[in-house]
C-alpha cells in the first residue's frame, strides 16, 4: 500500500477510537447539569414555576373584588369648594343679594341603606377567592405531573444512552478484532467492513440518544425554573396504593375540587338573582357653608334626604341575566361530570397499565438477558472460527434492540405508577 493511503474502514476505525478518547474530554469541558432527586424537582417546580405564580395572581384579583364588594357597608364622604366671581355685586337699594366674590364650602355623606344586589356581591366574591385558590391547586397538580413526566423522561434517556454506549463498545471491540485478524492474514476485508458499518450505525444511535437526553434535561430545567439543563439523580420510589372501593378518592383530586367549587359559586349567583328586583335606597346628608352670605342665602345650611329607586321596566334584562347565570351553573355541572368520568377512566387505565407493564418488563428483562447470552456465545464462536461475523453482528443488533425494549418497558412501569398516583389524587402530596 502506498505511504499515506489508508483504507476507508481503517480510517473509520481510528476515527471511532478518537471519538471515544476525545468525547469524555469534550464533555468535561462543559459544566455538568445540576442533579436533583424526583422530590426535589417537584418541589422546585411548585415553588419556582412561573405558571403557578401567574395562577396565584388570580387570588389577589379575587381579593380585590372582595374588598370592592365590602365597600357597600361603608359610607361615602365627598367635599367640594366653589368660588364664584361676578363683574359686580347684585342687589337692590342698600341690600346685597349676592356678593361679587362668594365661596361655597360643601360636603356630602351618603350610605346605601338598601342595596341587596351589592350585598350579595360580598359572598360571591368570597366564593371566587375559594375558586381561585383551588385553581392554583389544579395548576400545581398539572405542573407537578409535567415535572414528574419530564424527570422520568430524563431517566429513560439516561438508560438509552447506556444501552447505545455498550452497543458501541461491543462494535468497536469487533472492529479491532476484525482488523487484527486482517493484519495477521487470517481475516478478510469483508468482515472488517461489516464490523465498521455496525460501529458507525451504533455511533448514530448514541448521538441521537445523547441529543434526546439533553432535550429531556432542558425540558426538566424549564419546569423547575432553572436557566440550565437539569439531570435526574436517581429513580423515584413510587408507592403503589390500592384504590378505595367507594368513590371517596374523587374528592381528593384537585380538578374535582375546583369544578365543585365553581358549581357552588354559580349556584349562589343564581340564587341571588331575586335581589335584582329589590329597590335600592340611599340616605345622604349635605352640609354647606357660604361666605360671605347673601340676602337670601344663609351662611350655614344643610339638607338630608333618602333616595329610593324602584325598577319597573328594564326590557327583560334581569330575566336574561338570570338565564345566563343558570346556563353558567349548568355548564359547570356538565364539566364536573366530564371530569369525574375522565378521572374514573384514568384510574381504570392506570390500574390496567400498571398490571400490564409490570408483566411486560419481566419479559423484556429476560429477553435482554437472553440476547446478551447469545451475543457472548456468538462472539466466542466467531473468535473460534465456527461462524462468520454476520451472526455476531446480528447478535449485537438483537442485544441492542432487546436492551432498548427493556429500557422502554421500565419507563412504562414508572409512568404507570405515577399515573396511578395522579388518578387517585395522591400526587402531588
Amino acid at each position: 500500500m502506498p505511504r499515506g493511503l489508508w483504507p476507508k474502514a481503517q480510517v473509520s476505525t481510528w476515527l471511532a477510537v478518537a471519538a471515544i478518547l476525545i468525547g469524555p474530554a469534550a464533555a468535561a469541558a462543559q459544566p455538568a447539569p445540576d442533579r436533583v432527586t424526583f422530590d426535589d424537582a417537584v418541589r422546585r417546580a411548585l415553588g419556582n414555576n412561573p405558571d403557578i405564580a401567574e395562577a396565584a395572581q388570580a387570588i389577589l384579583r379575587a381579593e380585590t373584588l372582595l374588598q370592592q364588594a365590602r365597600s357597600v357597608y361603608r359610607p361615602t364622604v365627598n367635599g367640594n369648594v366653589t368660588t364664584t366671581m361676578l363683574d359686580s355685586e347684585r342687589g337692590f337699594s342698600e341690600f346685597v343679594t349676592q356678593p361679587q366674590t362668594q365661596t361655597l364650602l360643601g360636603g356630602s355623606v351618603s350610605y346605601p341603606v338598601l342595596a341587596a344586589t351589592r350585598w350579595a356581591q360580598r359572598a360571591q366574591a368570597e366564593d371566587q377567592i375559594r375558586v381561585a385558590r383551588l385553581s392554583v391547586g389544579e395548576t400545581r397538580r398539572q405542573i407537578a405531573l409535567a415535572t414528574g413526566q419530564a424527570y422520568l423522561a430524563v431517566i429513560a434517556q439516561q438508560r438509552q444512552v447506556d444501552v447505545n454506549t455498550r452497543a458501541r463498545e461491543n462494535a468497536l471491540a469487533h472492529v479491532e478484532y476484525a482488523r487484527a485478524r486482517l493484519q495477521g492474514g487470517a481475516g478478510s476485508r469483508l468482515n472488517e467492513l461489516r464490523a465498521s458499518q455496525e460501529l458507525e450505525t451504533d455511533e448514530v444511535f448514541l448521538e441521537n440518544a445523547r441529543l434526546a437526553l439533553h432535550r429531556a434535561q432542558e425540558a426538566l430545567g424549564v419546569l423547575v425554573a432553572a436557566d440550565a439543563p437539569v439531570d435526574a439523580a436517581g429513580e423515584p420510589a413510587f408507592e403503589v396504593v390500592a384504590a378505595p372501593e367507594d368513590a371517596s378518592w374523587l374528592a381528593g383530586r384537585a380538578d374535582v375540587q375546583l369544578f365543585t367549587a365553581q358549581i357552588a359559586a354559580a349556584d349562589r349567583i343564581v340564587r341571588d338573582s331575586w335581589r335584582d328586583w329589590v329597590p335600592t335606597a340611599t340616605a345622604s346628608f349635605e352640609p354647606q357653608l357660604l361666605a360671605p352670605s347673601g340676602l337670601f342665602s344663609p351662611s350655614r345650611t344643610w339638607r338630608g334626604f333618602v333616595a329610593l329607586s324602584v325598577p319597573i321596566f328594564d326590557a327583560g334584562s334581569r330575566r336574561i341575566a338570570r338565564r345566563q347565570r343558570e346556563v353558567a351553573a349548568q355548564t359547570a355541572r356538565i364539566q364536573l361530570t366530564d371530569v369525574e368520568l375522565r378521572a374514573r377512566a384514568d384510574l381504570r387505565t392506570a390500574q390496567a397499565s400498571l398490571q400490564s407493564t409490570e408483566r411486560g418488563v419481566s419479559h423484556a428483562r429476560l429477553a435482554a438477558q437472553h440476547a446478551a447470552d447469545v451475543l457472548r456465545i456468538s462472539d466466542v464462536a466467531f473468535r473460534a472460527g465456527a461462524t462468520t461475523n454476520i451472526e455476531l453482528i446480528d447478535a449485537q443488533r438483537r442485544a441492542r434492540d432487546a436492551d432498548t425494549a427493556a429500557v422502554q418497558a421500565e419507563d412504562r412501569v414508572r409512568q404507570a405508577r405515577l399515573d396511578l398516583l395522579v388518578a387517585l389524587g395522591r400526587f402531588p402530596q
